[in-house]
């Protein structure tokens, strides 16, 4: 292509109206279009990481290498033994000393290190789990184990800071915009790198892994190196070691006096233990249950992440023309409710359709319960208008530990009870009618909408106890298009 082709090209983009082109109408003077996508960047690196041990090292440990199911799980579930800190992570990048004067940053490039480390540890590992060398196997599970603990630590850090850094920087009125930025970003990160991961991986062999992992730690880095660069303004008055800090506890005790503080974490807590236990199930569901082939269960993903990116694109709809963000994460349960409704009746009905229609709409209910309930939390205030140090990475922090600890511990009790109740089920314990493969799943699915239940329940108060999201500008509110995916 020429030269001049390609200027006639640009050309052509430039006159493209803003309206069209995906997040546009985001950018404002203070927080411009080029510098959000840049801060968003440590948000595919996350999604990278997550679909590295979910999805690729999940299936390679199991299948090629031979390690035990429950031993694969109990290593992936490591993380989750950091989650509760990521509160205290949050509370220390508020109240950070540092002659640079920065106090999201340090704690950014503290979690990629992190990151970098485990992803670096985990070839070596991976080595020593596939039997190839003298060594004893207990050291391989404690390789990996170790490995993949400092990839969680490092992501949740980053994630952390990140969402706080990004909660200073962006102004009140399009933080709705924002959040859903954020989240769209992060699916990208994760499909995007299966697919690419996928295709790496076609041809597998032990080499090749380990030059992907090493590929992805390297990428991980540039990605966050990036997404800091230049983002936060240094303010060493505010980061001195003279000034007097907060404890945790104090900074906590005055987010847990806040009118919803504690309504908002049990919400949170079970709306999202009711869209996470069927995680594990869903596939196999369609499998087992409804005959469905590899592949078609496989779409099952893309489905809920289409209906995801849906939700963030209302959501942020919604929330900048002033809808509660609590009255968001209610209509994501009731959508909830419908959903695992379709996916319950499909087996009765033998409806493939219908249990497609339910994985959308788990993916858009979900979207729109997270968007709301992070959007909840980054409106957060502290009780002192005063405080040089505000608390608005404490109660990120405090969203991303209840999220991540949730979602584990209910995956894992979704994936028990389903076991425990096909077991009783087919060997008749629990009576003649109910000796079907479908009962496990069944049983799940309906705690799911009782927990949806509970969690409308809980939130209906606080759509009244909390303010309004701030309204965005007219023009904003008055248009939609294109500009508004997903925010």
């Amino acid at each position: 292509m020429s030269k001049a082709s390609v200027l006639k090209s640009w050309r052509k983009w430039t006159r493209v109206s803003p309206r069209f082109l995906p997040f546009a109408d985001v950018a404002t003077k203070e927080l411009p279009l080029r510098r959000l996508f840049q801060l968003s960047l440590f948000q595919v690196s996350v999604g990278m990481c997550m679909a590295l041990l979910i999805g690729t090292l999940n299936r390679v440990m199991i299948v090629e290498l031979g390690v035990g199911a429950w031993l694969v799980a109990l290593m992936v579930a490591l993380p989750l033994l950091f989650a509760p800190f990521r509160a205290l992570v949050g509370f220390k990048s508020d109240t950070h000393r540092s002659v640079l004067g920065w106090r999201r940053v340090p704690y950014i490039w503290l979690g990629t290190l992190a990151q970098f480390s485990g992803l670096s540890i985990m070839p070596f590992a991976l080595i020593l789990l596939s039997g190839d060398s003298h060594w004893p196997v207990w050291t391989a599970h404690l390789g990996t184990g170790l490995a993949i603990l400092l990839v969680g630590v490092g992501l949740q850090t980053t994630q952390t800071a990140g969402l706080a850094l990004a909660t200073d920087i962006a102004p009140e009125a399009s933080r709705p915009r924002v959040v859903a930025m954020m989240y769209a970003m992060l699916l990208v990160g994760m499909v995007a790198s299966g697919i690419v991961f996928g295709l790496l991986l076609s041809e597998f062999s032990q080499i090749r892994l380990v030059k992907v992992i090493q590929g992805a730690a390297a990428v991980s880095v540039v990605l966050n190196i990036v997404a800091l660069w230049k983002q936060e303004a240094r303010y060493p008055q505010r980061t001195s070691g003279a000034i007097t800090r907060p404890t945790f506890r104090d900074n906590w005790n005055r987010f847990a006096r806040q009118p919803s503080t504690r309504r908002f974490l049990l919400a949170l807590g079970m709306g999202t233990a009711a869209f996470s236990m069927q995680d594990v199930i869903l596939e196999p569901y369609g499998g087992e249950v409804l005959g469905l082939s590899v592949s078609a269960t496989t779409v099952l993903t893309a489905l809920m992440a289409m209906g995801a990116l849906a939700a963030f694109m209302l959501a942020a709809r919604w929330l900048m023309r002033g809808m509660n963000a609590f009255r968001v994460s209610a209509l994501g349960a009731v959508v909830g409710l419908a959903a695992f409704s379709c996916v319950i009746f499909s087996e009765p009905f033998q409806q493939p359709d219908l249990f497609r229609l339910g994985a959308v709409l788990i993916g858009f209910g979900g979207g729109l319960f997270s968007v709301g309930t992070l959007t909840a939390a980054m409106n957060f205030e502290p009780a002192d208008a005063d405080d040089p140090f505000g608390t608005s990475g404490m109660v990120l922090g405090a969203w991303g530990a209840v999220t991540a600890t949730v979602t584990g511990l209910s995956m894992a009790l979704g994936g028990a009870i389903r076991d425990m109740v096909s077991t009783m089920a087919l060997e008749g314990k629990i009576g003649d009618v109910l000796v079907q493969s479908v009962t496990g799943y069944s049983v799940v699915y309906h705690l799911e909408i009782g927990l949806l239940l509970v969690t409308l329940i809980v939130i209906g108060p606080m759509v009244r106890l909390t303010r309004r999201t701030p309204q965005g500008p007219s023009s904003s509110a008055s248009k939609f298009g294109l500009a508004e995916f997903p925010g």
